[in-house]
């Protein structure tokens, strides 16, 4: 069974580069363009991790976050930010809504990848 991953980012070209990257790891994923959608596919679907972008149109990844962690049902899913926001006022504002992690764009792939399967083994496996 192959892990499913919710890429969300308003960028459609950050979103295709997040997708192949990971299928070619073998992960599932699947795509949000804002908080907001990421929010109701999460709880029609709940993925077992969560890539979201802080800034977007609608909802941004911080509310997303917190709306996600507050609820029992997928308040275990893991989430990691990222943004090409860089001020550790940002990254705490990113962990204090409930992230695992917070990674600042642009992220390597293999550097993305590493962390995704250190999370879903943390997560999961540990």
């Amino acid at each position: 069974m192959a892990w499913k991953i919710l890429a969300v980012d308003d960028d459609k070209g950050m979103r295709i580069l997040l997708r192949a990257t990971l299928e070619r790891k073998g992960f599932q994923v699947v795509e949000a363009s804002n908080g907001e959608a990421a929010v109701e596919q999460v709880f029609a679907s709940p993925p077992d991790l969560i890539l979201m972008d802080v800034m977007m149109p609608r909802m941004d990844g911080f509310t997303a976050c917190q709306i996600i962690r507050s609820t029992e049902s997928t308040a275990h899913i893991p989430v990691i930010l990222l943004s090409a926001l860089s001020s550790g006022q940002h990254k705490d504002k990113g962990l204090e809504s409930g992230a695992n992690l917070y990674l600042t764009k642009p992220v390597p792939p293999s550097i993305l990848v590493e962390t995704v399967n250190g999370v879903l083994r943390d997560t999961y496996i540990n």
